[in-house]
């Protein structure tokens, strides 16, 4: 099965022909056939493989596909990488990834773009695939490109609203500016080892000194990258703007695959960033800087997807200082279990929006358990996930972090925890005001309300299934399990782990950390019930009736703005100063000037065309004088 993982991407990149070129002419019943049916055979080639490699003895295996780039020195083979890591993505990506293009059949029916919509999803699944799969990182470039490209493509999807279309503008520069980075490290190395395969960079780099100042500058310029595709300071503001695009891409870019796009390039270069300490510090604040950055915005707004866009974005963060501190299988844990939990809020939020006419403020919600009781139900598992209470799947996750941060940084540790109070206590907010008290809305969004589809309730069903089951495969020894997701991920890690080390705190301390954790969240859970629910609070007068810090978190701490006046109006000036003097004034003033003298030139000239005969015979004459008088000069 493994010989066939070229199947994988294929599939998707055939339903993406077939629903691009007919996306006039088949039927949306068609287009819906093809464009899930592309992604789940996807999906049952990557469990064989993934079953395929988990009974092997041996876990890492170079398919190659065909010879590529072959020019002096330069040899690149386009061939694909099959380990744990690269097994565990493929399944995220294809089962998360059919369950939302099921979701989309329902969510998009009614759209004119139907067909369009399809392509778009198919031809994201065969990028990011190709990002995963690749053995080397122009592979990976590829298909960190072409999510880029699909993002801009799915964020402006309604482009016919220019702020949607602004949106999608401001996700593709803001992407590009780290994908610069990301470019820039990929010819270093290959300045630097030969090569650009992982299986032979890898091994050279594990022989060099830790805290060489190539392998920081390498690592550093992946982070830039990094920061841009996963949205961390400072590169985070485009992706609360890309809930623009259909529910549906939120869920399935900006929760579950292309933002954790970062976080797996991280983990897969993980003996580079092991052997650069430097950067690891800086990637670790970073990421706690994020996770609180967002956390403290996240708690005051009253659109539903904008409060969980800064939660990714706020969850992003919690990934980056886990890998910060070493503890890369805690990371790709959290990968896993937010891509569960995570696109099963986003796709719970759309089922909501459905059902309200396409309201998003929660001010104007409020009663909708009655009337939608299956989102209501999975989302309230999802966030309880998120918020990391057990048996669900974030608490591990979130938790395993949480232990390699206290060991590494007690601080850290502090301001982490905070941020997973903040959490729990937006998280829960955002249920309240959805779910509990009197309908807020109108009296026509009344009428209409009512539950999605199976088509959209099937796809959350699943997705809650797994939020409250993921953590399972991650149980710590302290709770006397084997941890299988650390076991069957040790070799991708095992050049780190000797170097690095593992986790040294005894059970005690550990049942102390998971004790203070989980009681944080269940105070700010409370808080937020005493608030919402007992006290019926609408937070109408957000902007204007609350203290200066609120209004601050409202308002995003006027990031946006201040991205605006320091970056924005300065290059917007310069590019006028260019316009107006260097290229208007000086390029086109001296062509221009050549033109304007050749036409006065020929204006003077032509008036030796007289029409006299007997002026042109006396030109005649003069000119063979000339003529005989310059002969003679020559002899």
């Amino acid at each position: 099965m493994i010989n066939l993982v070229w199947l994988v991407p294929l599939f998707p990149l055939l339903g993406f022909l077939i629903n691009g070129l007919g996306r006039n002419t088949l039927s949306k019943t068609a287009v819906g056939f093809v464009g899930c049916l592309s992604v789940l055979a996807s999906f049952a080639v990557s469990l064989g493989i993934f079953f395929e490699l988990n009974s092997s003895e041996v876990k890492s295996f170079i398919v190659p596909i065909f010879d590529w780039i072959s020019a002096g020195s330069v040899k690149i083979p386009f061939s694909f990488l099959i380990d744990p890591l690269s097994a565990i993505m493929l399944l995220i990506v294809t089962g998360i990834g059919f369950l939302i293009h099921v979701y989309s059949t329902g969510y998009m029916h009614h759209d004119a773009g139907f067909g369009k919509f399809f392509s778009y999803l198919n031809l994201f699944i065969f990028f990011m695939l190709l990002l995963v799969l690749g053995s080397n990182y122009v592979i990976m470039f590829i298909g960190w490109e072409g999510v880029g490209l699909c993002s801009y493509l799915l964020i402006g999807f309604w482009f016919s609203n220019p702020s949607y279309a602004s949106a999608a503008k401001k996700a593709f520069v803001m992407n590009r500016i780290g994908d610069l980075g990301f470019l820039i490290a990929v010819f270093l190395i290959f300045t630097t080892f030969n090569s650009v395969e992982f299986a032979a960079v890898f091994p050279l780099a594990a022989n060099m000194a830790s805290g060489d100042s190539v392998l920081i500058l390498i690592t550093s310029l992946l982070f830039v990258g990094a920061i841009g595709k996963s949205a961390q300071i400072p590169l985070f503001t485009w992706l609360p703007d890309a809930m623009a695009g259909p529910t549906p891409v939120s869920a399935l870019i900006h929760a579950a695959t292309m933002v954790t796009a970062g976080i797996y390039m991280i983990a897969r270069s993980n003996i580079l960033f092991t052997l650069a300490p430097v950067t690891l510090g800086v990637v670790a604040i970073i990421g706690l800087a994020t996770l609180f950055l967002a956390a403290a915005i996240a708690v005051t707004q009253t659109d539903i997807k904008k409060v969980l866009a800064y939660s990714t974005v706020s969850q992003l963060g919690y990934m980056f200082l886990g890998l910060g501190v070493g503890a890369y299988t805690g990371a790709f844990f959290h990968v896993i279990t937010h891509a569960f939990f995570k696109a099963l809020l986003f796709l719970g939020a759309g089922s909501v929006i459905h059902a309200m006419s396409n309201e998003q403020d929660m001010r104007n919600m409020g009663g909708l358990k009655k009337k939608l009781p299956v989102t209501y139900l999975t989302m309230m598992i999802g966030t309880i996930a998120i918020a990391g209470l057990p048996p669900f799947s974030g608490f591990f996750s979130k938790d395993e972090i949480l232990a390699h941060v206290y060991e590494h940084n007690k601080v850290f540790w502090f301001i982490a925890l905070v941020g997973a109070m903040f959490t729990s206590f937006y998280m829960f907010r955002m249920m309240y005001l959805t779910f509990n008290g009197k309908f807020r809305g109108t009296t026509e969004q009344e009428h209409h309300l009512h539950e999605s589809p199976a088509s959209m309730t099937i796809p959350l069903i699943v997705l809650a299934i797994l939020s409250a089951l993921g953590g399972l495969i991650g149980i710590p020894a302290v709770f006397g399990g084997s941890h299988w997701l650390a076991a069957f991920l040790a070799p991708v890690f095992e050049v780190s782990a000797s170097k690095s080390g593992h986790l040294t705190l005894d059970h005690a301390t550990e049942y102390i950390l998971m004790a203070v954790s989980v009681g944080a969240a269940i105070l700010a859970m409370l808080y937020a019930y005493n608030r919402y629910v007992k006290q019926s609070h609408i937070p109408v007068d957000e902007i204007t009736g609350r203290s200066g810090l609120a209004r601050l978190s409202y308002n995003k701490f006027f990031i946006d703005e201040i991205y605006d006046t320091i970056i924005t109006r300065p290059l917007n000036s310069l590019s006028r100063f260019f316009f107006k003097v260097i290229d208007k004034a000086g390029i086109d003033g001296l062509v221009n000037g050549f033109g304007k003298g050749a036409v006065e030139a020929s204006k003077t000239f032509r008036l030796l065309q007289s029409g006299m005969v007997g002026f042109y015979i006396f030109m005649m004459v003069a000119g063979i004088l000339a003529l005989l008088v310059y002969s003679m000069y020559k002899i």
